[in-house]
C-alpha cells in the first residue's frame, strides 16, 4: 500500500486527517492482521497484536491499526513512539481467566500495597499498559471492552506496616511474596484494570469507549504530558484515576461510574515516594452515576447501587483518596454532573493541598454534598509523616439543583489541622429544605482520624454551608434556597477564625433563624457562628 492509500485508511477508519499524517510522518503502519491477528471474537489475538507493537517500535514508531472485528486479548504492551489506533467496528475484548486461562502479565514491582490497596499498586496486570515509555497513544472511535476483567482485588495491608516486609527485603520476587497469600496468589494471571501507565512521558488518549473497565478504566502513576480526550467511559468501578501525575489535561470526556469514582486525582505512595499530583486540567467532562451499560445505551437506567455509607451511587470528580505527595495547581472547569455524589476534594494521608479551581460546575441531584473540602488524618503513610495542610482552594460559578436537604456545601477540618483560605464565590443551591430545630442543634461528630469520605457527619446544622476548624473562609454573591422552610441557618460555622460573608442570598424564613453569637469579623443574620 502506497503512502497516499495509507493515509487515506487511516482517516477514513480512525476519522482524523491530522492525527493520520502525523502518525506517518518518518513511521509506518503495521496492521494487526497482518502479524496473525483474526478478530473472530475467538481467537487470542494479544500475541499478534504485541508483534504488531514490536514491529512498529522497532522501525523507529508507527501506528498499530485495528481493523474492525472483535480482539479477544490478554496484556497488551505499547512500546515508545507507538500508537494503538483503533478503528471504527474494532473491539479489544478482554480475556476471561476463567475461560481463557490466567495469561495476564503478572503485578511487576516490589512495593506491593503498602499505602494502598492492590488495584492502584500495579500496570502489567491491564488488557493495555505502558511502562516507562515515551510518545504513546490510544486513539481512535473503536471500544475497548473490558469483559473478563476483575472488579475488585484480594485487598489490602497498609494496616499491617508495623511488621510488613517488602518482597524487596525478603530477597524475592513480587509474584514469589504474592504466592505466600493465596488471595494475592490467586491474582497471578488475571487483570483489573483497562488502561494502566506508569512513568510515561507524552502520552494521547482520544476518542475511544470504554465499556465494563474493570476496577480502573484508566490509572497513570507517575506521567507527565498526557491528553485525554473525547473519551467514553461506561464502567461499574473507577472511571479515570491521575496518580502522581503532572501536566495531565482530562477534556470533553463522558464517564459513567454508579459504584465508584468517575473521574479521581489521587497522590498516592505507588511510585514508592511521595509525588505531588500538579498542573492538572479537567474541563468540559460529563459524569453520571447511571447503570453500567445505560449510558451507551441511552436508557440511562437508575442503578440501586447503595454503597457502604447506604447512601447511593458514586459517579463524582473527586482528589484525595490518597494524599502522600499532594496536590498544587488543579483546575476543573465547564463539567456537568448528574446524578452522582457531589465534588469532594481533601487531605488524609498527610501532603499539601493548594491553588485549586472549581468553576462553571453544575450539578443536577447530587446524592450528597455538593461541594465539600475535608482534611483528616488518616495517615495510610510512612511512620513521621506529618499532616497535610488545605490551603487556596477556590469554588466559583457552581449551579446544583435537586440537592438533598441533609447534605449542604461544607469545609470540614481538625483542630491541629484547620482548612485555610477557601472562598464560595457565586454558588446556587437549590434543595427540598424542610430542616427540623433538633437538626439545627446538632453537633456533628468529629473525627481526626478518617477517610475523605464524610458521610460520618450524617445530617448537618445548616441548609446552605458547613465549615468547621477553618481559617480565612469567604462566602461572596451565593444563593441557597430551599422548597419549603427550614429551620437550619443558611450558614452554620463552628470554630473558623476570620470569616467573611458578603451578598447571601436565602430563602429560609428570617423568624425562623436559629440565634447566633456575635464573632470578630461576621455578618450575622442567616449565619450561626460558636466558638
Amino acid at each position: 500500500m502506497d503512502r497516499r492509500s495509507t493515509i487515506g485508511l487511516l482517516i477514513l477508519l480512525l476519522g482524523s486527517p491530522a492525527l493520520a499524517q502525523s502518525a506517518l510522518t518518518g513511521h509506518g503502519v503495521e496492521n494487526i492482521r497482518d502479524h496473525g491477528a483474526r478478530g473472530d471474537g475467538r481467537t487470542i489475538d494479544s500475541p499478534a497484536i504485541n508483534r504488531a507493537v514490536q514491529a512498529a517500535a522497532k522501525q523507529g514508531g508507527g501506528v498499530v491499526l485495528v481493523p474492525p472485528g472483535r480482539y479477544l486479548s490478554f496484556s497488551i504492551r505499547l512500546l515508545d513512539n507507538v500508537t494503538l489506533g483503533l478503528s471504527a467496528g474494532a473491539v479489544i475484548e478482554a480475556a476471561d481467566p476463567d475461560i481463557h486461562g490466567r495469561h495476564y502479565d503478572a503485578p511487576e514491582n516490589y512495593l506491593e500495597q503498602q499505602f494502598q490497596d492492590f488495584g492502584i499498586t500495579h500496570v502489567h496486570n491491564s488488557l493495555i499498559y505502558a511502562d516507562g515509555a515515551s510518545n504513546i497513544g490510544v486513539v481512535g472511535p473503536g471500544m475497548l471492552h473490558g469483559l473478563g476483567l476483575d472488579r475488585e482485588g484480594p485487598g489490602d495491608r497498609w494496616w499491617q506496616r508495623d511488621s510488613w516486609q517488602s518482597a524487596r527485603a525478603l530477597g524475592i520476587s513480587p509474584k514469589e511474596f504474592m504466592l505466600r497469600d493465596p488471595n494475592e496468589a490467586a491474582q497471578v494471571g488475571r487483570a483489573n484494570k483497562t488502561i494502566g501507565l506508569m512513568n510515561c512521558r507524552n502520552v494521547r488518549l482520544q476518542d475511544f469507549t470504554i465499556l465494563q473497565a474493570g476496577h480502573f478504566g484508566i490509572i497513570a502513576h507517575g506521567c507527565t504530558n498526557m491528553a485525554l480526550d473525547g473519551i467514553v467511559i461506561d464502567t461499574d468501578r473507577d472511571g479515570i484515576d491521575i496518580d502522581c501525575c503532572r501536566d495531565v489535561r482530562v477534556v470533553n470526556c463522558t464517564v459513567n461510574a454508579p459504584k465508584d469514582d468517575a473521574i479521581v486525582l489521587k497522590s498516592s505512595y505507588a511510585l514508592g515516594r511521595k509525588v505531588m499530583c500538579e498542573d492538572i486540567l479537567i474541563q468540559g467532562c460529563k459524569t453520571s452515576g447511571y447503570l453500567m451499560g445505560s449510558l451507551l445505551d441511552g436508557s440511562y437506567r437508575p442503578s440501586d447501587y447503595p454503597a457502604p455509607d447506604r447512601i447511593g451511587v458514586l459517579g463524582r470528580i473527586k482528589m484525595g483518596t490518597e494524599t502522600n505527595g499532594g496536590f498544587r495547581n488543579v483546575r476543573i472547569a465547564d463539567c456537568l454532573c448528574t446524578n452522582t455524589r457531589g465534588i469532594l476534594i481533601g487531605i488524609v494521608d498527610g501532603g499539601t493541598m493548594e491553588d485549586v479551581s472549581i468553576s462553571g460546575i453544575v450539578l443536577r441531584d447530587p446524592v450528597n454534598h455538593p461541594l465539600f473540602v475535608h482534611h483528616g488524618a488518616r495517615m495510610r503513610a510512612p511512620k513521621g509523616t506529618p499532616v497535610g495542610t488545605i490551603r487556596r482552594v477556590r469554588f466559583e460559578d457552581v449551579q446544583a439543583s435537586g440537592v438533598d436537604p441533609r447534605y449542604p456545601c461544607g469545609v470540614e477540618g481538625f483542630a491541629d489541622g484547620p482548612v485555610e483560605d477557601v472562598s464560595f464565590t457565586g454558588i446556587d443551591v437549590q434543595s427540598a429544605g424542610g430542616g427540623t430545630a433538633a437538626d439545627a442543634a446538632r453537633d456533628p461528630e468529629y473525627r481526626r482520624e478518617t477517610s475523605l469520605e464524610v458521610s460520618y457527619l450524617k445530617t448537618l446544622p445548616a441548609h446552605g454551608l458547613w465549615a468547621r476548624h477553618a481559617k480565612r473562609l469567604s462566602v461572596r454573591e451565593c444563593r441557597f434556597t430551599t422548597d419549603v422552610p427550614d429551620a437550619r441557618p443558611t450558614i452554620a460555622l463552628r470554630n473558623v477564625q476570620g470569616a467573611q460573608v458578603d451578598g447571601l442570598s436565602s430563602s429560609k424564613p428570617r423568624g425562623e433563624a436559629v440565634s447566633a453569637q456575635a464573632s470578630t469579623g461576621i455578618v450575622l443574620g442567616d449565619v450561626q457562628v460558636l466558638a
